[in-house]
């Protein structure tokens, strides 16, 4: 089955030099909920600017369900709805009058939205909201009313970038259950991107981790997990982090996978159990100044790859 989304040496120079993305590939299946992971900067709505035919390329190729975003831009947005980061609805417009505007601008025929607003308006949470101005919604309800918009014209791909930004944490779980059950339905191929790793944990299928415009991984969130074992210790020592770091190598107790940050040590177990490295640890007489031991998290796979936290870099 040809992959709805293909992407090859995918390029993008800004004027200045500026490289916010350096020559990327993927594919992503039908059905499939992709998620480009990194933090801002990454070049994860370069990406999406791409895809969507809102940037042009400056090297490499996309296509969406067989269509060329560069030479057939109006083609791939036919089969394509997308939510950005900033929010696009008219706020001094009603809700329909949004959606119905959307539906003329992708040629979706009047009746046709009628029954698709309908259809939509329910498991959105809109149908008490329609007829008001949406300067007087709230942001997770203007963010409901702009994913349902994008769904208007029934498209083959979704993109979502960073849904869920700026909404407060309860709004942001909620759109999250809506996301969710978009993707389950299994009928539409999402792309997401996101700097929160709960949010690629719970959705997405496959995960590509970006950092500084290239893709660094890629694979499920579970399959990139399972490659630091079922635990992890984390330490933090006086002095040297690199030091403390070769000591654990040459006596066995940390492995190639083991890295550090500063004074923090992060050792994955993918055989040994923490207990028995705990008291390795001990023995060896490091300075130490605490030492826990926790699950693996995206995280922990965004530090070892990149060397910085995601969060703190987001």
């Amino acid at each position: 089955m040809q992959p709805v989304i293909e992407v090859r040496n995918l390029t993008k120079t800004y004027p200045g030099g500026v490289e916010a993305v350096k020559g990327i590939d993927f594919d992503v299946e039908p059905g499939e909920v992709f998620g480009l992971l990194g933090p801002n900067g990454a070049g994860k709505s370069t990406t999406i600017g791409m895809l969507t035919t809102t940037i042009a390329p400056t090297d490499g190729e996309a296509r969406l369900a067989g269509f060329d975003v560069a030479t057939e831009p109006i083609a791939a947005r036919r089969v394509s709805g997308v939510v950005f980061q900033d929010p696009v609805v008219d706020r001094a417009l009603t809700g329909r009058r949004n959606m119905e505007t959307h539906a003329r601008l992708w040629g979706v025929d009047a009746g046709r939205a009628a029954r698709r607003v309908a259809e939509l308006a329910e498991p959105f949470g809109l149908a008490q909201l329609l007829e008001r101005p949406v300067a007087s919604y709230s942001g997770g309800q203007r963010r409901r009313l702009e994913i349902a918009r994008a769904l208007l014209s029934d498209p083959r791909v979704l993109f979502l970038d960073e849904p869920t930004v700026g909404l407060d944490p309860r709004i942001r779980y909620e759109l999250l259950d809506l996301i969710g059950g978009l993707g389950e339905s299994g009928d539409m191929t999402i792309l997401l991107t996101t700097h929160y790793l709960d949010e690629a944990e719970r959705l997405c299928d496959r995960v590509a981790i970006v950092h500084e415009g290239r893709i660094v991984a890629m694979d499920a969130p579970r399959s990139l997990l399972a490659g630091l074992g079922r635990e992890i210790v984390e330490l933090r020592v006086h002095g040297s982090g690199d030091a403390a770091l070769d000591a654990l190598r040459r006596h066995g107790v940390a492995n190639g996978d083991a890295f550090a940050v500063g004074g923090s040590l992060t050792i994955p177990l993918p055989d040994s159990s923490s207990a028995e490295v705990v008291a390795r640890i001990a023995g060896l007489g490091l300075a130490t100044e605490s030492i826990s031991t926790r699950v693996p998290t995206l995280d922990d796979v965004y530090l070892r790859l990149t060397g910085s936290r995601l969060d703190a870099a987001a």
